[in-house]
């Protein structure tokens, strides 16, 4: 192919094609000389887009001749299909009169598309990714039982101490922290992080943070002890600005500008001596650092936990007696054929008790259940085929479930199935309803968190941070708040949300990928390199994107890049 004479000045506008909504718009504009030497004969210029296994002929640009030149623009818009994410758009120019001629030159004019909504996680099950858990079952209590429950609790200590400090405030901390383990005794996971603060008297013993994170495991004692060691963490954080900026949110000592000014050196990406350094100078920050740098000197508990149920084994006789018999008798209450599904970690299990309810009982409970049942069995298979039946049957059962009572229960499962099958408008719907019938916050904690990721997908960006205003413990909601912060540039927001999504779950990936695309977009190449070098050490399916993705395009013109993320 001859160097691009006629296609020299061929513009696309804007330079990289982003997703906007369900479409891909674009201009391409250019000029073709006219010259006395090299003058075009029969030109045409045409515009294609295309992958490995799929090609959209967007046809012929119009030529307008000038008195130097013929121009050309076109502008189009394009409704987004999934094989468009790493497609190229390419530009040909023709001369000639032969109809079936190879095109005189070609250019490139893109590759790939920014569309970093589409990460947005709504449940879907990838290879070598955990499998997220879907449904919300209707249990026995007020509250769903299936909903884990988490809180923090924070124990304080002397500067540069590590010696557990029995003080008013720790005791009635421990009085919290055991009244919660009495409500919520069934723990999923029990993390202690000590803690530094940037105080000259904190900084010179670097396992500080370490010794005070083991100091409260051994003053909680037997609460721990008691624990399997994979559901015990143990972690400090040290020259590490996270925390405060935590605690900044909800400050109110100053000023929402000053406020600003901090989170802005805060996340400046300079050292964290610098950082030090530059934050003594913002006016004001003497209180800040009185007021919280104490709460700073600390180590925190984090507990995920739900309540226990189950039957005592004069009640487990009845149920094995019922679920034996196919007679229509029955020893157990209501309240006991749904405290003992609730008992059982086996999904088959739950599946036979749920299915023998609805001979007895007319009620929501057990086909809502059973529908749960059947989308957490389609999460463990990657046949399409199946997960469809799967999902067929919980939809049905779903339907059974509202005619006999609606509940917000039914209808979330009905959203959330809908969302994985790709119906995103009718998920949606169904979700906004049911956040109608409840005020529980542990329910709408799911529902809002599902509503967002789709409001990110409808292209509603600053609605959908607004429905992540809860306390998560899942990474990936994390995830999807960072995103929709992104969207709309808010970028000290949605570097706080990746990050406490990397600190939920770091080998979740996404968060380090979130924070890569932030410093990509500040033009810190080198930190957005790190960053993806940790997402693609943690979750390799994120390699392929990182090697389309147009936000990183210009990383991917350094020689090292390829050499440095296949190094993991």
């Amino acid at each position: 192919m001859p160097e691009n004479k006629f296609l020299q000045d061929v513009e696309l506008k804007p330079a990289k094609l982003k997703l906007e909504g369900d479409s891909v718009r674009f201009t391409v504009k250019g000029t073709i000389p006219i010259e006395s030497v090299l003058s075009p004969k029969n030109p045409k210029v045409t515009l294609s887009f295309h992958s490995e296994g799929e090609q959209l002929e967007l046809g012929e640009l119009e030529l307008k001749r000038q008195v130097a030149n013929y121009k050309y623009e076109g502008s189009y818009s394009l409704k987004f299909e999934p094989w468009m994410a790493g497609a190229t758009l390419e530009v040909f120019f023709y001369q000639g009169k032969k109809e079936e001629r190879p095109p005189f030159e070609r250019q490139i004019l893109a590759k790939g598309i920014i569309a970093p909504q589409l990460m947005v996680k709504l449940g879907e099950v990838y290879p070598d990714e955990p499998i997220p858990v879907v449904g919300l079952f209707i249990t026995s209590g007020a509250l769903d039982r299936e909903v884990v429950r988490n809180e923090e609790f924070l124990f304080l200590f002397d500067p540069g101490s590590s010696t557990y400090k029995t003080s008013s405030a720790n005791s009635a901390m421990l009085k919290k922290l055991d009244a919660f383990l009495e409500s919520n005794p069934d723990v999923q996971e029990l993390k202690i992080t000590g803690l530094q603060s940037p105080e000259a008297s904190e900084g010179k013993n670097s396992a500080l943070g370490m010794n005070r994170a083991e100091s409260v495991r051994k003053t909680l004692g037997a609460r721990v002890a008691r624990l399997p060691q994979s559901q015990l963490k143990m972690d400090s954080r040290r020259n590490d600005w996270f925390d405060l900026r935590l605690l900044l949110r909800d400050y109110k000592g100053i000023s929402t500008n000053r406020k600003d000014e901090l989170y802005a050196v805060l996340m400046n990406q300079e050292t964290y001596l610098e950082q030090s350094e530059r934050l003594k100078k913002i006016p004001g920050y003497s209180q800040v650092a009185q007021d919280l740098y104490p709460m700073l000197r600390a180590a925190k508990v984090e507990i995920t936990s739900k309540p226990l149920t189950g039957l005592d084994l004069q009640q487990s006789m009845k149920l094995k007696e019922a679920l034996s018999k196919n007679d229509g008798t029955n020893a157990l209450s209501f309240e006991e054929w749904t405290l003992a599904a609730e008992a059982t970690q086996s999904i088959e299990e739950k599946a036979t008790i749920y299915s023998k309810m609805t001979e007895f009982f007319r009620s929501p409970l057990p086909y809502n259940n059973m529908a749960v049942v059947r989308m957490r069995q389609a999460q463990r298979t990657l046949d399409q085929g199946s997960k469809e039946v799967l999902w067929e049957e919980a939809l049905r059962l779903l339907t059974q479930a509202y005619r006999i009572e609606p509940t917000p229960q039914t209808l979330h499962n009905q959203g959330q199935v809908l969302a994985l099958m790709g119906d995103y408008w009718t998920a949606y719907k169904k979700l906004s309803d049911a956040s109608t019938l409840t005020l529980n916050p542990d329910f709408l904690q799911h529902n809002e968190a599902l509503r967002g990721a789709l409001d990110i997908l409808r292209g509603d960006y600053k609605l959908a941070t607004l429905r992540f205003d809860y306390r998560f413990t899942d990474p990936k909601d994390f995830f999807n708040k960072g995103l929709a912060y992104y969207m709309i540039g808010d970028y000290p927001s949605a570097n706080m949300a990746f990050e406490e999504s990397v600190v939920q779950g770091r080998s979740f990936g996404y968060g380090y990928y979130g924070l890569a695309m932030i410093a990509a977009a500040g033009g810190q190449q080198e930190i957005a390199m790190i960053q993806l070098k940790k997402a693609i050490a943690a979750n390799r399916q994120l390699s392929e994107r990182a090697f389309q993705d147009p936000l990183f395009e210009e990383l991917r013109s350094s020689p090292d890049f390829f050499a440095n993320l296949d190094s993991n």
